[in-house]
C-alpha cells in the first residue's frame, strides 16, 4: 500500500513539473533581445546640439605654432588690439601661443549657468598643447548664435618632449579636454507642458520592435495611446498626463528587440562582423591565393681598362616570380550558422581580408541569409 502511495505521489509530481519544464525549456526566439525603450529609442524635439569655437591656447613652453601658422598671429594680434596693444602680426614671433578649434556638446535642457565639458585641438603647426591655458573663446550653434563660453587649463592624455631626431611622444599631445570648462549662456530647455503627442524614435529601424513597443506601453498605460506611424515612429497621445512621469514610465519598460541579420565588413582594416543570427544556403567555398614578387637590382657595367668609348651605366636586372598555391575546399551546409564559417576559413587559412572577399562571393551566389554591409 506504501509503495502504491509513494508510485501515486511520484506520478502527480512529474506531471505537475511537466509544463514547467516544458516552459522553461523553450528557447528564446532567435535574433531578439529584452531592452528598455529607454536604451533603443529618442524622444524627438529633445536632443543634444554640437558647439564649435575658434580660440588660442597661451602658456605653452615653446612648443606652440611657429610664425608659418599666420591666422595664430593674426588672432594673438586681434587678442591685444581688444586690450589696447597695438601690434602688427607680422612682426609677432611667439612660441608660446597656438590656434585651437573648441568643441562641445549643448544637452538638452540645458540652462544659463550649467557647465559642460569641452575638447580642444590644435589647428596649427604646434608641437603639444602641455600646460596651456584656453584663453576666453565664444561656442557658437549651428545657426551662428553663441549659446556658451569657454576658458580654462587643458587637461591632456599624453606628451612629448626631447629634440631633433631624439624624441618621445605618448598618445597624442595636441589634443586635450577641460572638463566644466564652458558656461552656457542661454535657456533652451524644452516646455514639455505644451506637448500634446510625444514622438518615440528607434535608432535601428524596424516594424516588429515598433510593434511591440507601442503594444508594451499600451498594455502599461491600459489604453490605447500608442501607435505606429512607420518603422521608427510611434506616437503617444498624452491626453492631459504630466509629461516627466509618462516618459519615466514609458522608457522603464522592456520590449524584445528583433536584431536584424546583417554582416559588417571594412575592407580598408580587413575587419568583419557579424550577427549571431546569420546563416548561410548549402553553398562549397574554393579559396586559393596567387603571389606575384617583382624585384629589381641595379648593376653597374663599367668599360675596359683605357677605353676612350665606353663609360660606366647602371643597368637594372629584374625579376618576376609567380606563385600559386592550390585552392582549398570548404562545404557548408544548408543553416550554417556564423560560427561554422569562421571556424572552416580559418580551418583553410583564409585571413581577415580573404574572409572579406569570401562573404562577398557567397553573397553574390545568393547563398547569404543577411545584409552585407560595406563601410
Amino acid at each position: 500500500m506504501k509503495r502504491t502511495l509513494m508510485f501515486v505521489g511520484l506520478l502527480l509530481a512529474i506531471a505537475l513539473s511537466a509544463p514547467m519544464i516544458a516552459h522553461s525549456a523553450n528557447p528564446t526566439t532567435a535574433g531578439s533581445s529584452s531592452v528598455r525603450i529607454g536604451d533603443i529609442t529618442t524622444v524627438e524635439g529633445i536632443r543634444d546640439n554640437p558647439l564649435t569655437g575658434f580660440g588660442i591656447v597661451v602658456g605653452l613652453n615653446k612648443t606652440g605654432d611657429t610664425q608659418q601658422t599666420l591666422f595664430t598671429m593674426q588672432t594673438l594680434a586681434n587678442v591685444l588690439r581688444k586690450m589696447g596693444v597695438q601690434v602688427n602680426a607680422s612682426v609677432i614671433l611667439a612660441r608660446n601661443v597656438a590656434s585651437v578649434f573648441v568643441t562641445a556638446t549643448l544637452p538638452p535642457f540645458a540652462t544659463a549657468g550649467t557647465r559642460i565639458d569641452v575638447n580642444v585641438s590644435s589647428t596649427g603647426d604646434a608641437k603639444s598643447l602641455e600646460g596651456g591655458m584656453l584663453l576666453l573663446t565664444p561656442l557658437y550653434g549651428p545657426d551662428g548664435q553663441v549659446y556658451a563660453v569657454a576658458q580654462g587649463p587643458l587637461v591632456l592624455g599624453g606628451y612629448t618632449g626631447g629634440a631633433q631626431a631624439n624624441v618621445v611622444q605618448v598618445n597624442h599631445p595636441t589634443a586635450g579636454r577641460i572638463p566644466e570648462g564652458a558656461i552656457i549662456e542661454r535657456n533652451l530647455a524644452v516646455d514639455l507642458s505644451q506637448m500634446k503627442k510625444l514622438s518615440l524614435l528607434l535608432g535601428q529601424s524596424d516594424f516588429a520592435t515598433a510593434e511591440n513597443e507601442a503594444g508594451a506601453i499600451n498594455q502599461a498605460l491600459g489604453s490605447q495611446v500608442a501607435t505606429v506611424v512607420d518603422s521608427r515612429r510611434v506616437e503617444i497621445n498624452v491626453g492631459g498626463r504630466n509629461v516627466p512621469e509618462l516618459l519615466a514610465q514609458v522608457q522603464s519598460l522592456s520590449i524584445t528587440v528583433n536584431q536584424p541579420a546583417r554582416v559588417v565588413v571594412n575592407e580598408r582594416t580587413g575587419t568583419v562582423v557579424m550577427g549571431g543570427n546569420v546563416t548561410l544556403g548549402a553553398c562549397s567555398v574554393m579559396h586559393g591565393s596567387l603571389t606575384i614578387a617583382i624585384t629589381t637590382e641595379y648593376q653597374v657595367s663599367q668599360p675596359p681598362p683605357f677605353s676612350k668609348t665606353g663609360q660606366t651605366v647602371v643597368v637594372p636586372q629584374t625579376t618576376v616570380q609567380a606563385k600559386e598555391q592550390p585552392a582549398r575546399r570548404l562545404e557548408l551546409k544548408a543553416g550554417t550558422t556564423v560560427e561554422d564559417l569562421v571556424n572552416g576559413l580559418q580551418g583553410i587559412g583564409a585571413t581577415a581580408r580573404d574572409i572579406v572577399a569570401v562573404l562577398e562571393a557567397i553573397r553574390a551566389a545568393g547563398a547569404l541569409n543577411a545584409e552585407l554591409v560595406m563601410i
